[in-house]
Parts: C-alpha cells; structure tokens; sequence
C-alpha cells in the first residue's frame, strides 16, 4: 500500500462523501441561522427561541440509540438514503410554508423537528460506515477530516445565511439546504458497498438495543464518558439557546451580524482543531477537557457582558475554540470505550446523552432567561459549567481510555459440544470451575467482579460465583445467556483487555490446569 492510498481522501467514495457533507453542513447551518432568525420574528419569548434548539436536538434524543441498532443489522448505505431523503421532503416543505407566509412558530418547530429526525437517523451511521471507505491506517486521519469538515461549514454557513436571510428572506436559505442534500443522496446511490459477510446472524432489532445499553451499563470508561458530557451539555447549551436573542435584541444586530457572530465561533472550533492534537499531546484528555471547559465557561460569562459586536466576536471564538476541543475529547472518549462490534450503538448512546443534554438545557435555559434575563442566565449556566467540570475530572478523568486494546481477542475455544447445536436453544448455563488456594479465595473473589461486568457486558442475563461449602477452594463461577446464538456471539466479543482481566483471574488457579468449562441448555 501505497503512502497516497493511505491518505483519506485518496479513496473515490470518502472524498466525494466528504465533499458533499460539508456543502450539506453548510446548509444546514444555513437553515439553523434562519429558523432562529424566523422564530425571532414570529415570537418576542425568548422561551419560543429557545425551543427551536430543542426542536433540533429532541430528535436525536429519541432516536439515537434506535438509529445505531439499524445501523449494525441493517444495510447503511440503504438507511442513508431513506433518512436523507425524508430530510429533504421536510426542508423542502418548510421553504415553501415560507415563502407562502404561512409559517407559524408552531408550524417552524414541527418541521424543524422533522428535518432533525432525518439527521438522527443519519448520524449513528454516517460515523459507522467511515472505516469501510478507507483503509485502517487513513481511519484516524478521516474522522479528522470529518470534524474538520463540520467547522469548515460552522464558518461558512452562517454567514453566508445570514447574508441570503438580508438579501431574499428565510425562505431561500431553507430552499437552499433542500438543494444541499443532493449532493450526498447522489453519492450515497452511485457507493456500491462491499456487505460484510458474517458467520452469525445479524441481531434483532430489539435484541441489539439492549445489548447497547446493557454494555453502557457495563462498561465504566463509556459510562465516564457519557457523564462528562451530561456535566458538559447541559450547561453549555446556554450559549447555542441564547445567542439568537442576545444578537437581535441585546446588540441589535440583523441576519448579517448574526451570522457573522457564529462565523467567528466556527473559526475559532477551526483553530481548535488545528491545535488540538499538540494541546492534547501536552496535556492529556482530562486536563484539556478542564481547560476547554473553563474557557467556554469564561466566553459564556463574556459574550453576556459583550456590548458590541467586536466584543461578542471575540467571545465566540473562544468559545468555538473551546467547544470543538470538548467535542472531539468526548467523541474520541467514546469511540475509544466501545469495541467494533457495538460502536456504532456507544456512539449512539453518546449523541443521544448530547442531544438530550442540549435539549434538556435549551429549555431549562430558556425558562430561566424569561424570568432573570438573557445575561444573568448566562453567568449562571457558566458559573455552573466551571463547579460542574472540576468535580467531574476529579471524580471521572477521561485518561484512562488511551490504556484500552477493545480489538477482538478471539483466544475463547470453541464450545466443546456433541454435534450441532441450534442457535435459538436456550437458555445456556456455563459453568466454570476453579481451584483456589483457601486463603487466597477472599483476594480471588475480588477479582472476579471485573469478569462479572465482562460477562453481563458481553450477553450474560445472570452471574454468580459460589464457593463448595464442604471443599474449601473449589469454586464454581455461572453466567446465564438467552439462547446458544447469544453465546456464540459472546466469543466474538471478548478483546484483547478482557483476555488480561481473564489471565489474572486464572493466576489464582491452584495447579497448572486449566478450569473446567460445561455448557448445559435447557430443554
């Protein structure tokens, strides 16, 4: 292979997907600036303005873990286009409402909400399909390339709205994201994709929504991830709530200055992802997610004493440095967390935490700039980001998840079993029986409660271990699974950091023999 095949945009399919994403971004900031623009027009409660940030992001509250299920058992690419295509039938209905002028505030966020569905749908996916476009080396290089590709459409795509917004009305700027998606429909029907061939079944629908979120209840490094981002989101979306209504009515400025404001947040989430890998490589994940925070923290509590557009610009684009660099902390925390097989369901689980953090705190923020004011509400939600951050890196540091080896161990042994085994037998019992030095069974127990989470992580609905009352040192552990397919799809999932937890546990067996594993089905 080639030094330009390793490249990311050497490869046909990800440099015209890339290329196509980041003018459908720039729609869809486009979009963003307009419908705050419109709501503001529509309605003084700064309430109303609020709930079109959650309009954007309640959908993928709801849908993100539903969306990275289908991503796994189902086609991709065919999920794409659906999802795409229902985008584009909603952007297309709101430009024409508008341009009707029938438009209402209601009308707005219904449709945005709608728009919002086709892009929960899409997002899960769009992350998981990035390692079959290009080769293993180039992966780390392309999810570069795709951030940067977002804040290259955050600096384009409000200005260039806002100058559509004064020039032909919202309306346009909503016709023009419709335009937008084509581009990636057109590439996602002309990628002809490789279907990878399992040896197992694919999961149910259902069956792999738990499995998801009985890994995040599993799994700590994931669960501190998702908790850093609720500490995170919820306050931070004070800044993205409010700003419609600081522009308009704190600085008066039109649908020009407007966009202007975000363009200088999306230079300045440019310069922090130009300078991330060199921030992050002096001071570790945890202690840049501490000073990103307290940075944006500081922007919040600038942009609500800023009296004039220079002083607002100058807030936002640390705050875009800021939120970038939190946005690719969180983003790399969860993909390092989760193994291949359930990436794209962590992933989802983390949009979902994100989007539900920034609905939850649009609102909250909303309701409470109606009652205190704009600026006020905004030193509160900064003053709680900077407290909320330095307890969670104490309690919760992000470091730990460059230690982690999630590659498929694949060391289990086949189940030793007298002929075929039907995949939907069940329930399957394992048993599998060690034999401890008696004064060491205490320290072995211990220990035994890191193969408990790997066990209920990877598929078990129950585990135990017990010790034989009338043989001290002989212990028995147990793991239940639904059915024998379940089992099956446990030996696909053990990594190469489960198989060290497993050799320090088997170091507390007695003589040099292995433990003794059974299988029994039920009947």
């Amino acid at each position: 292979m080639t030094a330009a095949s390793e490249k990311p945009l050497a490869s046909p399919v990800f440099r015209a997907l890339w290329i196509a994403t980041v003018v459908s971004n720039i729609g869809t900031w486009m979009h963003d600036v307009g419908a705050g623009w419109l709501m503001t027009s529509l309605s003084t409660d700064p309430l109303m303005v609020a709930l079109v940030q959650a309009a954007t992001t309640l959908p993928m509250f709801a849908l993100a873990l539903p969306a990275g299920a289908l991503a796994d058992i189902v086609d991709r690419r065919k999920l794409l286009i659906s999802a795409q295509l229902f985008g584009l039938v909603a952007t297309a209905i709101l430009a024409l409402t508008t341009f009707g002028g029938i438009t209402t505030a209601w009308v707005l966020l219904a449709l945005t909400a709608a728009i919002a569905v086709g892009a929960a749908l899409s997002a899960p996916t769009f992350q998981a399909i990035v390692p079959e476009l290009v080769p293993g080396k180039a992966l780390q290089q392309a999810v570069a390339l795709n951030s940067l590709g977002v804040n290259i459409a955050r600096a384009i795509g409000p200005a260039l709205g806002g100058a559509i917004i004064a020039a032909a009305g919202t309306g346009a700027v909503f016709a023009l994201n419709a335009v937008s998606v084509l581009g990636v429909i057109a590439v996602l029907v002309r990628w002809r994709r490789d279907v990878p061939q399992r040896h197992l079944p694919a999961e149910h629908f259902l069956g792999a929504m738990r499995a998801g979120v009985r890994y995040a209840l599993q799994a700590p490094e994931l669960q501190t991830v998702l908790i850093r981002s609720v500490g995170f989101f919820l306050f931070a979306s004070g800044l993205w709530a409010l700003l419609p209504v600081i522009a308009r009515r704190d600085l008066g400025l039109g649908p020009a200055g407007y966009g202007g404001l975000l363009t200088f947040m999306g230079l300045g989430a440019i310069a922090g992802a130009l300078l991330m890998p060199r921030i992050r490589g002096r001071l570790g994940a945890n202690r840049t997610t501490v000073a990103a925070s307290l940075l944006l923290a500081a922007a919040m509590a600038g942009l609500s004493l800023a009296g004039s557009f220079l002083a607002a610009a100058a807030a936002l684009t640390a705050g875009g440095f800021a939120w970038i660099a939190m946005m690719a902390s969180l983003n790399g925390g969860a993909q390092a967390s989760s193994p291949a097989w359930v990436k794209a369901r962590a992933l989802a689980l983390y949009l979902l935490v994100f989007q539900g953090s920034m609905t939850a705190g649009s609102t909250l923020w909303g309701a409470t700039a109606s009652r205190i004011g704009v600026p006020a509400t905004l030193l509160l939600a900064a003053a709680l980001l900077a407290l909320t951050t330095l307890a969670l890196a104490w309690r919760r540091p992000l470091d730990s998840m460059a230690k982690l080896d999630l590659a498929p161990s694949l060391h289990w042994p086949a189940p030793l079993v007298e002929g075929a085994v039907e995949h939907d037998r069940g329930p399957v019992l394992v048993t599998i029986e060690y034999r401890i030095d008696p004064s060491r069974v205490a320290e072995f127990f211990a220990a035994m409660q890191g193969m408990r989470r790997i066990r209920q992580r990877d598929g078990a609905i129950h585990w135990g271990v017990y010790e034989d009352a009338a043989e001290p040192g002989l212990v028995l552990e147990t793991f239940t699974l639904e059915s024998w397919l379940e089992h099956l799809r446990q030996h696909d999932r053990v990594t190469n950091a489960d198989r060290v937890q497993q050799e320090a546990v088997r170091a507390f067996q007695r003589d040099a023999t292995a433990p003794v594993v059974r299988h029994l089905i039920a009947r």
